[in-house]
């Protein structure tokens, strides 16, 4: 342990640091109704639960009850400028600053209304730290629905910086990066509504790129693919027959946006692979869900290797003269894919398709030189997406970093 530095309850800490109780650090601590209040069907005043807590705000909606203001006044909670909300029940660990919404408490949410001189945001970090996390869950009731009592959460330990500028100053430097997340995650948003107007625009020709002309024609999947399914009969491998390496057997949870991931492959010997009397794919295959994950699938990389197929799935084989593979996979991604599977699979109660009904999949072509630009065009906008989720997914780590230095004093910023 480093000089200036003490062993709590709640980790190392600066010896200048306590770890207090969060209802010493807090006014008051209770939670919502433990009844259904009378509701109406349209008011300004809302009936809120655990579940209405989302990323750091009460999120009211259409499907979010109304009660009247009579009601309202009754039931209300004592909730100020200095209250956090917490789920408490089912989902645990939610958290929402009170803004000053016109809104009744449901059971599953608490509030703790943080003394004065006492950082509301920074108690927020706290409280969405990784050990008050560990906390809850050790401290959870019920074995059916999840419940956190308002007494563990009153002995929640708070490692608590001394003075006001210090938890202010912690706290600002997680809230900024709080906003370098929001704002990802809105540019992130507003690319992916881009790329699926495009799609929509680019896959049907009502918009055409620079230099092309000429009429688009209707067809098929079946006209323009080829189609092999998985061997179901007696050499078809089973889990018992799995080898820790050797060729790929490839079920849908392999696949996924378009790749086959190797994570977690399952593996067969190069004398199963050999029995089988169908379902081995090749480089520009294209590996399609038809059960459980309907719609997921995958592009067999040139460096992939050969490999097989689960019975789940189907090999798709686009004809290089008719159809481009990279414009078929910007097929397979797009709302017109979507709503050919719900045509021929949504009415089941466990949707479900066959190469059969795949084939029937209506698909709009231009030559295949503009099949080649607008896949090219539509990648581009993947790789973009790919490189701010990557962007996001680092910053999120920096943030866990940031709060266990910044939470503990292991890192000073004053």
């Amino acid at each position: 342990m480093k000089p200036g530095y003490k062993q709590t309850e709640a980790g190392v800490i600066p010896e200048e640091w306590e770890v207090k109780l969060l209802s010493s650090l807090s006014a008051d601590i209770g939670d919502g109704i433990h009844s259904t209040p009378n509701y109406v069907n349209s008011s300004e005043f809302h009936f809120v639960n655990g579940n209405n807590l989302v990323a750091d705000r009460i999120s009211i909606n259409d499907s979010t009850m109304c009660v009247s203001e009579a009601e309202y006044k009754t039931l209300r909670k004592n909730l100020t400028d200095r209250t956090l909300l917490l789920s408490i029940n089912g989902t645990i660990g939610n958290l929402a600053f009170y803004n000053g919404e016109q809104v009744v408490l449901g059971k599953s949410a608490a509030y703790i209304n943080v003394r004065k001189g006492v950082s509301r945001r920074f108690i927020s970090y706290c409280l969405k730290n990784r050990p008050t996390a560990l906390y809850f869950d050790n401290e959870l009731t019920g074995t059916t629905i999840s419940n956190l009592s308002l007494q563990s959460l009153r002995n929640t330990p708070i490692p608590l910086p001394p003075t006001l500028p210090e938890q202010r100053a912690i706290a600002t430097a997680l809230n900024d990066v709080d906003g370098l997340l929001g704002g990802l995650d809105r540019l992130i948003a507003k690319k992916r509504d881009l790329k699926q107007a495009a799609m929509q625009q680019l896959l049907t020709g009502q918009t055409r790129l620079p230099g092309f002309r000429g009429e688009w024609e209707v067809t098929t999947l079946g006209d323009t693919c080829a189609f092999e399914n998985g061997d179901r009969g007696i050499n078809y491998p089973s889990p018992r027959s799995f080898v820790h390496s050797g060729i790929p057997f490839v079920n849908a949870g392999h696949v996924d946006n378009g790749r086959i991931g190797r994570e977690g492959m399952d593996y067969i010997t190069k004398e199963s692979f050999d029995r089988l009397g169908g379902g081995k794919f090749k480089s520009g295959d294209i590996l399609f869900c038809l059960r459980g994950s309907l719609g997921k699938f995958g592009v067999v990389e040139p460096d992939f290797g050969e490999g097989a197929i689960a019975s789940s799935m189907v090999i798709v084989r686009p004809k290089s003269t008719i159809l481009d593979a990279d414009y078929l996979s910007c097929y397979f991604k797009s709302h017109l894919c979507a709503q050919m599977i719900e045509r021929w699979a949504g009415g089941a109660a466990q949707p479900n398709l066959g190469a059969q009904d795949l084939s029937k999949f209506i698909i709009r072509l231009p030559t295949l030189r503009e099949q080649t630009a607008i896949a090219e065009v539509l990648t581009e906008m993947d790789a973009e997406l790919a490189a701010l989720e990557q962007r996001r997914e680092k910053t999120r780590a920096l943030k866990q970093a940031m709060m266990q230095e910044l939470l503990t004093g292991s890192i000073r910023l004053v």
